[in-house]
C-alpha cells in the first residue's frame, strides 16, 4: 500500500491549531512534523521558545523534554533489543531481570509484558523521595512494596517503566543512558539524549514551580526521573521535533520490512492489542493503539506526542513546552485530538 500523504488542508488545520493553542495560552511555541515514509518531513512552527530565550522562535532543531516519551524512544527500543538478544523474556518476571532481592517482593511478579502494557497491578503513585536514607537499594524497595489491584486491567502508571529502566543497566552491566544513545546513533537520532542539558535557546524551558525560584530548563520536569539524575525509564529524555521524525519513518521503514528486522517484529509484536483503555483505545506493548489498531502513539507530560500509522506509512509529531503554564495535558488536549482525527484519516 503507497503512503497516504498529508493534504494541504491537513497541514493547513494543524497550522491553525497550533496557533490556537499558543494564542489560548496553553504553550509558549511549539513545532509539528508531519511526512510519510516515501518524502522528507515537513515542519509546522509557532510562537516562540520560552520568555527567557527572548523572541527566539522554535524550530526542528529545539530540544524538547519529552517526558513520557522517553516510555517509547528509549525503554520500549531498548526492551526490544534485549528480548531479541535472549536477555529478556516478555513473560518472565521483572525479577530474573533485577539484582537479586530477599524477602517478600510481591511487585517483582509482575512480567516485563504486564510492565510494558500498564496491566502490572503495580502502586500507581510513586514518590521516590520517600525511599532517602534506606539502606535497600531502589528496586527492591519499589519491588517489595504490595499490589494496588489484580493484574489485567488497564492502569497507566511510571513504576514498571522505571523498574525497566533499572533492569536494563543490569542485564547490560552499562547505564541506561549508554545504551539508549547508542541506539539512537544507529537510526540517526543525532541530538537525542537525555538530560542534564545546559540552559540555552536550543533547549524549551519547561516550568516554574515555585514563585521566585529557578524554572526548571534543561532539567527533567518529572519529579521521579530528577531524583534519578534525569536517566529513568518513563522520562527524563530531551529531543527535537527533527529526530523524533527520523524515528518515526525508522518504525515506519522497520514496519514496512515486516519481519525482516528485529526492530519490524518487535514493533508488530507490540501493536498487537494487550488491554483495552476505554472504548475506541487499546494499549499494545507501551503504545496507544486507536483507530482499530491502524494508528500508535504516546504522550508527554511536557506537550509532546508522537503518532504513527504504519499502514498508512505516516506519521505527526508534536513538540511543545505546554507545561510552561501549567498543566499541559488539557490545555494542548484540542491540537492532540485534530492530531490524532488527522493522522487516522486514509
Amino acid at each position: 500500500m503507497p503512503a497516504v500523504p498529508f493534504t494541504a488542508e491537513d497541514t493547513a488545520r494543524l497550522q491553525d491549531a497550533l496557533e490556537q493553542v499558543i494564542a489560548d495560552g496553553a504553550t509558549p511555541g511549539g513545532v509539528l512534523a508531519h511526512g510519510t515514509l516515501d518524502d522528507a518531513p515537513r515542519f509546522l512552527t509557532a510562537g516562540r521558545i520560552a520568555a527567557e530565550c527572548g523572541d527566539a522562535e522554535p524550530d526542528e532543531h529545539t530540544r524538547y523534554d519529552i517526558a513520557s516519551l522517553t516510555k517509547v524512544v528509549a525503554t520500549w527500543l531498548l526492551v526490544g533489543r534485549a528480548l531479541q538478544e535472549g536477555l529478556l523474556d516478555l513473560d518472565a518476571p521483572i525479577r530474573d531481570a533485577l539484582p537479586p532481592m530477599h524477602g517478600d517482593t510481591p511487585s517483582a511478579e509482575a512480567t516485563v509484558r504486564q510492565l510494558l502494557a500498564h496491566t502490572s497491578g503495580l502502586r500507581a503513585s510513586t514518590r521516590l523521595d520517600h525511599y532517602r536514607n534506606t539502606e535497600l537499594p531502589l528496586h527492591e524497595l519499589l519491588c517489595r512494596e504490595p499490589l494496588d489491584d489484580t493484574p489485567g486491567a488497564h492502569r497507566y502508571i511510571n513504576r514498571g517503566y522505571i523498574l525497566l529502566g533499572l533492569a536494563l543497566p543490569h542485564l547490560y552491566g552499562r547505564p541506561l543512558d549508554e545504551l539508549a544513545a547508542e541506539l539512537w546513533q544507529t537510526l540517526g537520532m543525532i541530538a537525542t539524549t537525555y538530560g542534564p542539558l545546559a540552559r540555552t535557546r536550543q533547549v524549551a524551558p519547561t516550568e516554574q514551580r515555585f514563585t521566585g525560584a529557578p524554572r526548571i530548563w534543561g532539567a527533567a520536569h518529572d519529579d521521579n526521573a530528577a531524583l534519578l539524575g534525569g536517566i529513568a525509564g518513563h522520562a527524563g529524555v530531551f529531543s527535537t521535533t527533527s529526530d523524533l521524525a527520523t524515528y518515526a519513518r525508522s518504525l515506519l521503514a522497520a514496519h514496512a520490512g515486516g519481519e525482516d528486522s528485529a526492530l519490524g517484529r518487535w514493533l508488530h509484536a507490540s501493536l498487537v492489542a494487550q488491554a483495552q483503555i476505554e472504548p475506541g483505545l487499546d494499549r499494545g506493548l507501551s503504545w496507544i493503539l486507536a483507530d482499530g489498531g491502524r494508528v500508535a502513539y504516546h504522550h508527554g507530560f511536557t506537550g509532546t506526542s508522537l503518532y504513527i500509522a504504519p499502514e498508512a506509512g505516516r506519521y505527526l509529531v508534536i513538540c511543545t513546552n505546554a507545561v510552561y503554564n501549567g498543566n499541559a495535558r488539557t490545555k494542548i488536549a484540542p491540537l492532540r485530538a485534530l492530531a490524532l482525527k488527522t493522522i487516522s484519516a486514509t
